[in-house]
Order: structure tokens, then sequence, then C-alpha cells
């Protein structure tokens, strides 16, 4: 089943041109705990709204920032968060976009409609600050590495002493938030970096000065019915960008081949374009690229096409999909006007975002890493760069399914990819979004690795089980990788539990 993006933001404003927050300005957020949903609070109040939120789910890592700042929070949703039963009690409400899709009759979005106050996605309220601001917007996209890669740059031009403002999808490390890690950060530079998602159109109250294209392939079978349409949804939005103010500079990958087909779509509208790629293992670099990274003996970077270049620098993050990432943030950072010293400073010096292939313990000699990898492509890249970082160990892929479309969409393309690895766990099937949850499940897949695999793959269960049994199972010099979208995350914190206290109770 594919729905459009006005079927899923029913009942939501339109996405229009941002304008600045009154200093006042009454803001209630639904789903604070949110990763997103958190950072439009803390940029909301940064720009000197009066933000109040509420997350029946309780506190979250994502919540925890919001307790040093001013925002008033509830553990629960009521009617009077919204409306006095006359009339609005706040100006603003903000929501995920999937909530008026799942749940239409919530009762803070029916006191709204009750008192004509129109909800708005939380996208607009970060659009909206950066319009307070008047800070330059700079938006990364694509469908894989949005996150390191907004994080990337955020960390760069911070280094730089740029002092940006930002909104990215996954915790960036205390060093760039004032000693608690954050999705937001409110800074009085000239540049504001969002993390810019394709999904339903969450983007459209994005018109960036500049933005990143990382990637483009076929994701979201919920929403896009196949690869030409998420190609034809990133140019969209682009071309929309170009039409606002004095347009929008687009540095893109080139080297991917789906970035490559939204670019020659934009060919009559405007957009200046600036060219990026990795070259491949050969050598060879796609036409017209003018900003070149090269790998250097696996992790150092060396680029043409940025004057005054250093010479290659060493990265920390693993990978070849990495180092792709890092020539399109060096991209955006020329743009900027930072020196190339500083931009190789800048990438050199970054360790990542939470939940991307994060340490989280080597308990009894088992590394055990989160990350949020939920499409073939990105956990295929993730492994290679466990295995490149990791050579000769054993290495157990471990996923938590995001939504059944998706799984049931791409379910033989996520069996190739698993059957991959020494060993595949499966975890019950988040389902997030998705009202089906009939169409597929893990064991559905786990059976599908299994016919590809050298083992057979096992389905344990909730996340909690699948900890569990990994527990029993793994051994010293064992690499686990976990992955998902949802709930992923509890498998490598309990695993990593349960081995600390076995080591302990062992001596």
């Amino acid at each position: 089943m594919t729905r459009t993006s006005a079927e899923i933001g029913a009942g939501l404003a339109a996405p229009r041109e941002a304008r600045p927050i009154r200093a006042g300005e009454r803001i209630h957020v639904i789903g604070v705990a949110g990763a997103g949903a958190s950072a439009a609070a803390i940029l909301g109040g940064g720009a000197g709204a009066v933000v109040t939120g509420c997350d029946r789910g309780g506190p979250t890592p994502y919540s925890q920032p919001l307790e040093a700042t001013s925002v008033r929070l509830a553990w629960e949703h009521r009617p009077s968060h919204v409306s006095d039963g006359v009339g609005a009690i706040v100006d603003r409400l903000a929501v995920t976009k999937a909530l008026t899709s799942v749940e239409p009759d919530h009762p803070e979005l029916a006191a709204a409609r009750s008192v004509g106050l129109v909800a708005e996605p939380w996208q607009q309220i970060v659009a909206d600050a950066a319009a307070t601001t008047g800070q330059r917007l700079v938006a990364v996209t694509g469908t894989h590495g949005k996150s390191t890669s907004a994080g990337w740059l955020v960390h760069l031009l911070t280094h730089a002493g740029r002092d940006p403002s930002a909104f990215v999808g996954a915790l960036l490390p205390e060093s760039l938030t004032n000693g608690v890690p954050a999705t937001a950060r409110v800074g009085r530079g000239d540049a504001f970096v969002v993390e810019a998602d394709e999904y339903a159109g969450n983007f459209d109250a994005y018109r960036p000065a500049v933005a990143v294209l990382l990637n483009a392939e076929w994701d979201h079978p919920d929403v896009f019915a196949d690869e030409a349409a998420v190609l034809d949804a990133f140019g969209s939005w682009i071309r929309a960008a170009s039409d606002v103010g004095e347009g929008t500079v687009l540095v893109a990958n080139v080297g991917d081949a789906g970035v490559g087909g939204v670019v020659e779509g934009l060919h009559d509208a405007g957009v200046r374009v600036i060219p990026v790629a990795l070259a491949a293992d050969d050598g060879s670099v796609p036409d017209g690229a003018e900003l070149v990274g090269r790998l250097v003996e696996g992790r150092s970077l060396d680029l043409s096409g940025v004057p005054g270049w250093p010479g290659p620098v060493p990265l920390r993050l693993a990978g070849r999909h990495n180092a792709a990432n890092a020539v399109s943030v060096a991209g955006a950072a020329s743009v900027l006007g930072v020196p190339a010293a500083a931009i190789a400073e800048g990438l050199a010096s970054f360790g990542g975002v939470a939940r991307r292939l994060e340490l989280k313990g080597e308990p009894m000699g088992v590394a055990v890493f989160d990350d949020y990898g939920h499409h073939p492509t990105a956990i295929g890249a993730t492994l290679d760069a466990v295995r490149s970082r990791f050579p000769g160990r054993p290495v157990w892929a471990v996923y938590e399914p995001l939504t059944y479309h998706r799984t049931a969409a791409m379910l033989d393309a996520f069996a190739e990819v698993l059957a991959t690895a020494d060993h595949a766990v499966i975890a019950d099937i988040w389902a997030g979004r998705d009202p089906d949850t009939t169409i597929t499940s893990a064991p559905a897949l786990a059976e599908r690795v299994s016919l590809r695999a050298r083992e057979p793959a096992a389905a344990p269960g909730s996340v909690e089980a699948t900890a569990d049994h990994l527990a029993t199972r793994v051994r010293p010099g064992d690499v686990v990788l976990v992955m998902g979208g949802g709930r992923s995350y509890v498998i490598a914190q309990r695993l990593v539990e349960l081995l600390s206290e076995h080591s302990r109770s062992s001596r």
C-alpha cells in the first residue's frame, strides 16, 4: 500500500515559506521525546518561543537535554495541553507528520480541531527557527548517511569557529551541545545545518541555500512506488528551494547513480550544482566531478578540487560509504568558505554520532556495536566497515526490521545482505507508523536468510529475548553488529550488561 504525503499528513498545515518565530509565541510539541520533535522544542525555545511538550512514552535520551531548558514537559497526553475548552491556549501545535494517519483521533489533535487550531509538522518549527536567526540554511539529505554527514558538518563548522545552529536526527556528542548529548544545537554563527528527510515530504518546510545530496535509491515503499518516485521527490524539493531567495547551491555526490539521475533532471532548473565524488577502487571518477576524494591505504582521504588541501588525512570513521560522506561534507564546507586546513582538521577529528556504528562495549572480548542501519544498502556498507575494522573476526548481524511494508517489499534484498555475515539473528519487526502488521514477520525473514547462509538464522522474538539469545551464544573475539531503527538499541545495551555480569560472576 503506497500513500501520498497528503494522506500521511492529513489535517496538518500545508508547507509554507519559513517565517520568524515571535518572542513569547506559545508552541506545544506532541511526541516531544522523539529525535526530531525534541530538537524542534529546543530550537523553538532558543528562538524566543515559550515551549511545552508531552510524550506518553516517557523520558528518552532525546528528551534529556530538554530538562536543562525552559521547556515544560508532561508524560501524558491531555486536551488541556492545547485548549481550555473555550479556545486554544497555545499559538502553535507541532507533531510528527505520521501521527495524523496512525492516530487521527489523538486527544490533543481532536482538541485542536475543536478550537480551530491547525497542527503542523515539527519540521516547520525548525525551519522557522532558522528564519528567526537569519542563519544560512544548509540541508543534508539522501537515502542513507544523513545523520552522520549532518553531524560531521556541524562538528567541522564548530571546530572551524563558525558556531552553527543545527538539527541532526541522532544525538550529537556533548562536546557540541553544552555537555548533554542532543539532536539540536543553538549557535550564533552564520550557518544552520538540518538533516532533511524525504519521507512523505518531511523536508518540504526547508528551503536551503545549500543542499547536500548524498545518495538516492528506493526506500519507504509505503510512500514511494519505485526508485523513479524517490528521485522525483528529491528533484522537486531542490527545484522548490531554488525558487526562493538567491537560489540553492547543490553539493551532489555524482558517484551515486541515483544522485546522477536527480542532477540530470535539474539541468533546466537554474540550480548551481557542485559535483563531488569518491574515486572508485580502480581510480575511475565520474565525468564532471569537481571535487574528488581518493582513499589512501584504506582510511585516509585525499581531496582534489579544494585549493590548499594539505594532503591525505586519516578518518576515524571506517568504510567507503563514510569516505564518500566525508567528500560531500568537504564540498559543503568549501561552499561555506571554510579554509582547506580547517576542513581537513574537521574531517579527521570527527568520531561519529550516536547509533551510527557506535561501540557500546567489549565485555568478555566481544565487540558490540549499535547502528541505525535499516536498509539493505546501509546494512551492507556497515558490515563491510566492520569487516575492514576487525579482519578475520566472526561477525554477527543482528537486525530489528523497521516497518512491515519495508521488510516485505525488500525481503530478499535483506536476506541476501544478512546472509553474508557469519551469524544472523532477526528480532521482531518494529511497526512504527506501519498500520499493517500481517504482511510478513521476523521468522519469515530468518527463513529467507537461512536459505542463503552458512548456518540457519534465528528469530528469538522481542529485543530483550534477542539479547538473551545472543548472550548464551557469542564467544570471545566475536563482533556483534546490532542494527535497526526502532528499539534495537536495547539489544546492544542489554547484551553488554549481560556479558559484563557474566564476566564479573566468573572471576
